[in-house]
């Protein structure tokens, strides 16, 4: 149980870079390889001899993501070797940045990120009960580490911040940022105190979070852990834990380092960075629209709820393909409704896309011919289920819903005297069924309205049948 402690979180965050090459050499970034070793050079693996080179675009990158933070660019940077020794990192030492991150003073949501600074990624390790084996595909991959300061006080904020981070490395196309590719990782550095007075408490480092919710639950287990403690007479030890996901604890791994156990100090094989080589107005330019301005532009332009903005805001292409629908909508029909092709788009057309594993770029369906769906449901020439049957075959073949609604005689009945009739035959051979409903058994509604729908092929004018059944039923 939480006691009356103030929690004080602060967040590392790393990711993978996507660039064509390495951070500091031309092998092959790709996180998909499916071979170990095979994108490795004498560089990654430290041989004796062979230099390295910035890579230009990776810097580039973390220029644009500071931007994206309204952070502060450096004039000048450069590289630092941190020194540690672990098997998946052949130099025994990082290439780092330390005293001259490229970006400072950045903020988001509210939160002041701290820095900005490029490194390289290690290898990964595999084990078995009696080896352990080192994969160097990823060693040297680039890798943006962003540190915030310790402005978070609850597990919710922490994880929004994180996943507003994980929108705009997307947005700005410079990483996938994919947890369970291990493509974007969270850390974070937690700490308790019993009152704003009080110097804040020893820091606790948790590593090994790969998921949103693991980064919630890894967060109150630790608070409750620390608070636990201390109100026990004990005292918090400053070192690094795990998350154990399966346990749902944060284990104890080593004593945390501070910055001079890792003995920093200029990297003597490259040179500084200096941001006169680098065209800041046009990066800046060049960023598109960020998750929060568009947030706001949704509201603004549709009236979207709240509740579904961030449907929108999190996956771009469906964003795009709602966009491209709504435009061509509102060219057809005075009577186009938005909230009505959301509705379609998330639920029925994503449902579609979802069961048959269809992404956007390979839909059959472009936006101008699903917004001629809705226009058609808008003026009524379309029931709900009718335009749910026909999006399917549109999904399948392609079609134009113009032609397909000629094609399989799909026009909605609204002639009333039509409808009377074929609600007569109904009630004429369901007798028992309206008695059940007028002796007050509901359901008995929803079966005859059924039938209905059975005969008309789904083609009734819901409004008139509705109007023709009730007063049939009620003579």
């Amino acid at each position: 149980m939480r006691m009356n402690y103030i929690p004080t979180i602060g967040l590392e965050i790393h990711a993978e870079l996507k660039t064509q090459s390495k951070m500091f050499c031309a092998c092959k970034n790709d996180p998909d390889a499916e071979r170990p070793n095979i994108h490795i050079c004498p560089i990654c693996l430290a041989h004796p001899g062979p230099l390295p080179t910035i890579n230009k675009e990776a810097v580039i990158s973390v220029i644009r993501l500071g931007m994206a933070l309204k952070g502060t660019i450096s004039k000048k940077s450069h590289f630092d070797r941190k020194s540690y020794f672990y098997p998946d990192l052949p130099k025994g030492y990082q290439i780092s940045q330390y005293d001259e991150p490229l970006v400072s003073d950045g903020v988001l949501h509210g939160i002041r990120v701290k820095r900005v600074h490029l490194e390289e990624d290690t290898g990964k390790l595999q084990h078995d009960n009696f080896s352990s084996f080192v994969d160097y595909n990823r060693a040297g991959v680039p890798l943006v580490e962003l540190v915030t300061e310790p402005d978070i006080q609850r597990a919710e904020d922490a994880v929004r911040f994180a996943k507003e981070l994980q929108r705009i490395l997307r947005y700005i196309g410079i990483s996938d940022a994919d947890m369970e590719r291990g493509q974007m990782r969270v850390e974070a550095n937690i700490s308790v105190r019993k009152s704003e007075n009080d110097e804040y408490g020893t820091k606790v480092e948790v590593k090994n979070i790969n998921s949103f919710k693991a980064v919630y639950d890894a967060i109150e287990y630790e608070l409750e852990r620390q608070e636990d403690l201390i109100s026990k007479g004990g005292n918090v030890i400053q070192e690094t834990r795990g998350w154990d996901e399966k346990k749902g604890i944060t284990e104890s791994q080593r004593s945390k380092e501070s910055a001079h156990d890792y003995r920093y100090f200029p990297e003597p094989d490259l040179p500084e960075i200096v941001m006169e080589c680098f065209d800041l107005e046009g990066l800046r330019n060049g960023l598109p629209e960020l998750p929060g301005e568009k947030r706001e532009r949704l509201v603004r332009e549709y009236g979207i709820a709240s509740q579904n903005i961030e449907l929108l805001i999190d996956d771009k292409e469906l964003s795009d393909y709602f966009e491209e629908a709504v435009s061509e909508l509102k060219s057809l029909s005075d009577k186009g409704n938005v909230e009505t092709l959301f509705h379609y788009l998330t639920s029925d057309l994503k449902g579609l896309m979802n069961a048959k594993s269809v992404p956007f770029s390979k839909i059959k369906i472009p936006p101008e011919h699903f917004a001629y769906l809705v226009a058609f449901v808008s003026e009524g020439k379309l029931s709900s289920r009718l335009a749910k049957d026909m999006l399917l075959k549109m999904f399948e073949t392609g079609e134009d819903p113009e032609a397909l609604m000629k094609k399989e005689d799909l026009k909605v009945i609204h002639n009333e005297d039509e409808l009377t009739a074929i609600v007569k035959d109904i009630i004429d051979t369901n007798q028992k069924v309206v008695e059940d409903y007028r002796s007050g058994k509901t359901n008995a509604l929803q079966f005859l309205i059924g039938q209905i729908m059975a005969k008309t092929k789904g083609k009734a004018n819901p409004e008139i049948l509705k109007k023709v059944l009730s007063d049939l039923l009620h003579k």
